[in-house]
């Protein structure tokens, strides 16, 4: 009876409070095999058990929300540390959503919001791609997320974010709330890339030609590794002006010689296409290996 009545009590504090879902992930490398050597996660995040389909030496993780989303005052954190020469890949299962936000009051007129941090540390010889699916910001939602990479020398990091700003199919546009995104990229105690995005929900943002400019979707790629040479820039415009384009893109080389791509436009399938040409790109100028999409995504488009 009173395991029952501890149960119940621990899922009334878990609703009032948001969930606090983490997850930690630990990869090594033996003899050329990657191998996930620790894992650990706490509701509503699991990890899915790890793929090779590209062979040993590169681990495929999905990482799944049970719960569907998070709302205001759910707090989700990753620790991820691929040591020495460890090689991985990690998704998400799903598209990711933001819902609405609760606990609106006067003294936080927004509601609570829901946080997800992400740490991220790099050993020598090391490469991730980060490569989560889309995640919906409905209207109404409140979400900071912080993404930090400590990189070590001869490792390497490709990261990407697509965000949706309301459920467009529903015709719902993101006229309230707010969405932080910082993302900071550090070598022995110097900062190679950080990038601060806010976006306030209304119709101002979502239409100047300062924000949104009447576009759902925003989403960025970054690569800091290997230098990025002008050339390879320039392959990356090229890919992107070659298709039958939609929305809008910029490509250009970061101060430590990586790559950046922007996205503004309402296809997810425009810009998810557009990031795999550019990460086959990367994949091949620096190690000569062709990418092979996860298990996970969809088939199409």
């Amino acid at each position: 009876m009173n395991t029952q009545v501890t149960s119940l009590t621990t899922k009334q504090t878990e609703v009032a409070t948001g969930w606090h879902g983490s997850v930690e992930l630990v990869y090594a490398c033996d003899r050329g095999k990657t191998q996930l050597i620790h894992s650990q996660a706490r509701s509503p995040l699991k990890v899915q058990r790890p793929f090779y389909p590209e062979g040993e030496a590169i681990c495929h993780t999905g990482v799944l929300h049970t719960a569907g989303g998070i709302v205001g005052g759910d707090s989700l954190a990753q620790t991820i540390h691929l040591q020495d020469n460890a090689q991985a890949l990690i998704t998400t299962v799903a598209a990711g959503k933001i819902y609405g936000s609760r606990g609106k009051s006067p003294l936080s007129p927004a509601g609570k919001a829901a946080r997800q941090t992400i740490d991220i540390k790099l050993d020598c010889g090391t490469c991730l791609e980060w490569l989560p699916q889309e995640t919906i910001v409905f209207d109404g939602a409140v979400y900071q997320q912080d993404v930090r990479v400590e990189l070590a020398k001869g490792s390497s990091w490709l990261g990407w974010e697509i965000t949706r700003f309301g459920r467009t199919a529903r015709g719902e546009r993101f006229l309230e709330g707010e969405w932080h995104s910082h993302t900071e990229i550090w070598q022995e105690g110097k900062p190679l890339w950080i990038d601060r995005q806010y976006l306030p929900g209304g119709q101002e943002i979502l239409d100047s030609p300062q924000g949104l400019a009447r576009q759902p979707i925003f989403a960025s790629l970054i690569y800091i590794g290997f230098p990025v040479s002008s050339q390879m820039v320039n392959q990356a415009r090229n890919i992107w002006m070659a298709t039958d384009r939609q929305g809008e893109a910029g490509v250009t080389q970061t101060m430590a010689e990586g790559l950046l791509c922007r996205y503004r436009g309402n296809s997810t399938s425009e810009v998810r296409n557009w990031f795999i040409e550019v990460w086959q790109l990367l994949r091949l100028s620096h190690s000569g290996v062709s990418v092979t999409k996860p298990r996970f995504w969809p088939l199409f488009g």
